[in-house]
């Protein structure tokens, strides 16, 4: 899938312009539904913000650097953020960090063995770049699910244009 940096890096700026998407919806939930149930047995918005940033984005990105992806422990961390304001920039603080860790990635780190959290489960580091693509978009379209149910009008999924600057496509990438 990645199995060399340049393609890693490529696919990473996909997923940088999806996730100034992912942080349009954020920004939409209303500050009082971030702890609400919007679906029954399903996490909260803020349970899931804190899975698929701090997770997902921030430790398995760490984890391919160092070979060795640290587990997460949630609940401390959803219970320290109290307002909406916390919430946004945890999550922008996470996507700093892992947008730091795959920029440094090199090509050995991408072939070499990557201990999980998972039951003793270890993987290549460009597989887990595959698990953070599955896991971020599955999460991100749980985040649409829960916004639709708020009655949010979310964002295309697609729209990169309308993103904050950061997030948008590159003018690079567009010529």
């Amino acid at each position: 899938m990645f199995q060399n940096r340049q393609s890693f890096i490529g696919w990473w700026d996909h997923l940088r312009q999806a996730n100034g998407i992912t942080m349009r919806i954020i920004g939409s939930i209303p500050a009082d539904a971030f702890d609400k149930h919007p679906i029954p047995n399903m996490r909260t918005p803020k349970e899931l913000l804190v899975h698929m940033y701090g997770m997902i984005v921030k430790n398995i990105s760490a984890g391919i650097i160092t070979a060795n992806i640290p587990p997460l422990p949630e609940a401390p961390i959803v219970e320290s953020l109290k307002t909406k304001d916390d919430v946004l920039r945890y999550c922008r603080d996470c996507w700093q960090a892992g947008d730091a860790s795959i920029k440094s990635v090199t090509d050995a780190q991408l072939q070499a063995t990557v201990q999980t959290p998972w039951g003793g489960m270890t993987m290549p580091g460009w597989m887990c770049g595959g698990v953070i693509a599955d896991e971020y978009f599955h999460h991100r379209g749980q985040l649409y699910a829960y916004a639709r149910a708020l009655g949010i009008d979310v964002p295309m999924m697609w729209d990169f244009e309308g993103n904050e600057a950061d997030f948008r496509p590159k003018a690079s990438a567009q010529a």
